[in-house]
């Protein structure tokens, strides 16, 4: 019997309605991507990470990532730094936004984060790693979660010797990438590890990496024992994949519905961030909704060339017109406007 992707868990207080968990990803999990996963079935979803370092000097972008909507819930913010202290002032401001849980990030691998000591890096120093978690978890009264890697090199076992630790830190949950921060994102997740981790503490592991389909779901789920899946890449500019995932949608969409969505998602985003801001941000978004065979590729480059949003949104209605219909129907179906837990004003995201 395959496993119920329907099922509920919690993480320590916060109950989750579906072991479908959409993931961090940092310049995507804006609050437009978050609310469209939430709409196709993730069970949780999570911000992209932000600096602590950021909020604790009351950087105004980075507070912008503490726009959280009710129709969010439950969502988890994703904190990155390496300074116990700064972490746990980050964690508070995190918890007074309205965030369900605080996600902290040992698993980046990109090297403006690692220099600093932040990210993967902290697997190869577990006792800072522990001294973070220890003092987040001491900061707020929201559960803790850690999101890591295996380790900083390929064949690295450091996820199974931080982990146990850092539950016994106070994190109430781990989420596990089980590819190097060498691999970046090449190669394949290594869910093998996984399963150990699963074996080795008493709180529940969300599987992350390679997660694009409902099979693959359910045979890691099945294989690895763990309690639920983090999907990534494969939600970009897709939320079908999230939907067939969480088994609510089947089948390829049609091109108004693929251009209605998109339509969607760049009104929200230039509520959430302006139109100035926006606009760049829209642009790489663009291929992954077009993508999958879905429209010629030259139309994706036309749409990044042309100068406003205005012209793109013309540009779409163009050739999918009846996607008009459709977008209001999505409109229709959406929660009430006033639902900003922490009432930030656009100008804060956007810088103007």
């Amino acid at each position: 019997m395959a496993p119920d992707l329907h099922a509920h868990w919690s993480i320590g207080s916060v109950e989750i309605p579906g072991r479908l968990v959409l993931a961090p990803m940092a310049g995507v999990s804006v609050q437009a991507f978050r609310r469209q996963g939430r709409r196709y079935g993730a069970g949780l979803v999570c911000s992209e990470m932000v600096s602590c370092a950021g909020l604790s000097h009351g950087n105004e972008r980075t507070l912008g990532y503490l726009r959280i909507g009710r129709d969010e819930e439950p969502l988890a913010v994703q904190i990155f730094g390496a300074e116990p202290n700064v972490m746990a002032e980050a964690a508070r401001m995190v918890e007074d936004a309205g965030a369900d849980l605080v996600d902290i990030n040992f698993g980046c691998p990109v090297r403006k984060v690692t220099k600093t000591g932040a990210g993967a890096t902290l697997l190869d120093d577990p006792d800072r790693a522990c001294a973070i978690v220890e003092a987040v978890a001491n900061a707020v009264d929201v559960p803790v979660s850690v999101k890591m890697r295996r380790g900083l090199e390929n064949g690295s076992r450091a996820a199974l010797h931080v982990g146990p630790k850092l539950v016994e830190a106070g994190a109430a949950s781990l989420t596990l990438h089980p590819r190097s921060a060498r691999q970046m994102y090449t190669g394949t997740a290594d869910h093998a590890l996984t399963a150990e981790l699963v074996d080795l503490v008493d709180v529940p592991v969300v599987a992350s990496g390679d997660v694009d389909s409902r099979a693959r779901a359910e045979q890691i789920l099945e294989t690895t024992g763990c309690t639920a899946v983090m999907v990534g890449r494969a939600a970009q500019g897709n939320p079908w994949a999230l939907g067939e995932i969480a088994g609510r949608t089947e089948g390829k969409p049609s091109k108004d519905e693929v251009v209605a969505e998109l339509l969607l998602f760049v009104h929200d985003t230039v509520e959430e961030m302006g139109e100035q801001r926006a606009t760049g941000f829209l642009k790489k978004f663009y291929g992954w909704y077009l993508g999958h065979g879905r429209f010629p590729k030259p139309f994706k480059q036309e749409l990044v060339q042309l100068g406003t949003l205005a012209e793109v949104e013309q540009r779409l209605l163009q050739v999918a017109p009846r996607a008009c219909d459709v977008l209001e129907r999505l409109k229709t179906a959406l929660p009430a406007a006033d639902n900003v837990v922490l009432d930030l004003p656009v100008s804060i995201y956007a810088g103007g």
